[in-house]
């Protein structure tokens, strides 16, 4: 993402100018977006024309138009974004208040204003446009005849490939249909990997699977590689690393990225740190549930207290749609901030992003343990009975 022109007044309101440079962007111009702002953007409507013999004709043009949001939708898999809203400034081709859905792309700027920017946006677009923070990691999830290969970046995981082959059973005295099948499927996982991986902005490549499965495959794609003579994989021979999974589904991704050989290797990434802070907090949670908290109204209660050091903060709830609730949860992470604590804001199109989604969403590592908490609420409950 590319930041060209910043306008924030000093109530907060203003305007941004961006440029969406790859699919990821559309995920941040997603968080970015809440119904009830103006969005100025490139678009293509389709106008119909009266000639003077009176038949009528329809054309595509392209036009700037500013529109109120009233809907907004994200397509996670192909990273498209559509915005539909009513039009706020007239042209020769749109009349006032007619309604439209502006397809975003690549490549080309559009201009977001809001009433009210707050600190959890201003930092989205500050993370958005940092170019250290790409996909930096791969994943390849695998058991016999079950591929996943997936893309781990800052913001999200994306499914690039799912490879799927029936591997017959080896049969008594005869394996050659067993055999065939195993190097089809390995043959399928190498072109996916060679298609969708940049292995110039990759740093390591897990290959995960129950068994032997990985240690068969690497074997395999390096045998080819030499025979090819491909000098891509032989040069990044060193990025691959060889993980145990249970299983060759996308949600052993979690386990694969809370492997402490992983981790160290990872200590860069924020989506290693993300399942660090979830372990964490799982871990409190059962040796110390004093200094585990989850839920809004006991984490607030226990940052009003001061006691905060971590807080878990999933990016679904910054795109609530209720203004006050919306700010209610901002005004929780400024405090926190303020109060000298960290906070791991989660992406929700992460595994770690779900499972503390599950968890209401919000969720907190204390320095001290709260104990009159939950019994200030059983004698409240009890009085009230």
């Amino acid at each position: 993402m590319k930041l060209i022109h910043k306008d924030i007044e000093k109530d907060n309101a203003g305007q941004v100018t961006l440029v969406p440079e790859e699919a990821e962007d559309m995920w941040h111009t997603y968080n970015l977006l809440q119904v009830g702002d103006s969005l100025r953007a490139s678009t293509i409507r389709k106008v119909q024309t009266e000639s003077p013999t009176g038949s009528v004709g329809s054309s595509r043009v392209r036009t700037t138009l500013t529109l109120c949001v009233e809907a907004i939708d994200f397509d996670s898999q192909a990273c498209q974004l559509r915005v539909k809203g009513t039009n706020l400034q007239e042209n020769q081709y749109v009349k006032m208040g007619a309604y439209h859905t502006i397809e975003l792309e690549l490549n080309r700027k559009f201009t977001l204003a809001k009433k009210s920017w707050d600190s959890i946006v201003l930092e989205r677009i500050e993370q958005a446009c940092d170019p250290v923070q790409k996909a930096d990691v791969a994943a390849v999830v695998m058991q016999e005849g079950l591929a996943n290969l997936v893309l781990v970046t800052p913001a999200m995981t994306l499914l690039r490939a799912k490879v799927e082959v029936t591997i017959p059973r080896k049969r008594k005295g005869s394996c050659t249909q067993h055999e065939k099948a195993l190097e089809r499927f390995y043959e399928a996982v190498m072109q996916a990997i060679l298609r969708h991986i940049n292995f110039d902005v990759v740093k390591c490549i897990l290959v995960a699977s129950p068994g032997f499965v990985k240690d068969q495959f690497m074997t395999y794609l390096f045998k080819e590689a030499v025979r090819q003579d491909n000098k891509l994989l032989l040069e990044n021979r060193p990025k691959f690393m060889l993980v145990h999974s249970s299983s060759g589904h996308k949600y052993s991704l979690k386990e694969i990225l809370s492997d402490p050989t992983v981790t160290s290797r990872l200590s860069d990434t924020k989506a290693a740190g993300e399942v660090k802070a979830l372990e964490d907090f799982y871990k409190m949670l059962q040796h110390e549930p004093d200094r585990a908290f989850y839920g809004l109204a006991h984490v607030e209660k226990a940052a009003d207290a001061l006691a905060v050091d971590t807080l878990l903060i999933s990016d679904k709830l910054f795109r609530h749609q209720d203004v006050p609730t919306r700010s209610r949860y901002v005004r929780l992470v400024d405090n926190v901030k303020d109060n000298g604590g960290n906070v791991r804001i989660f992406s929700s199109l992460h595994v770690s992003g779900e499972q503390l989604t599950q968890l209401s969403g919000v969720a907190a590592i204390l320095r001290f343990p709260i104990t009159d908490l939950s019994e200030a609420e059983d004698d409240s409950s009890s009085d009230e009975e």
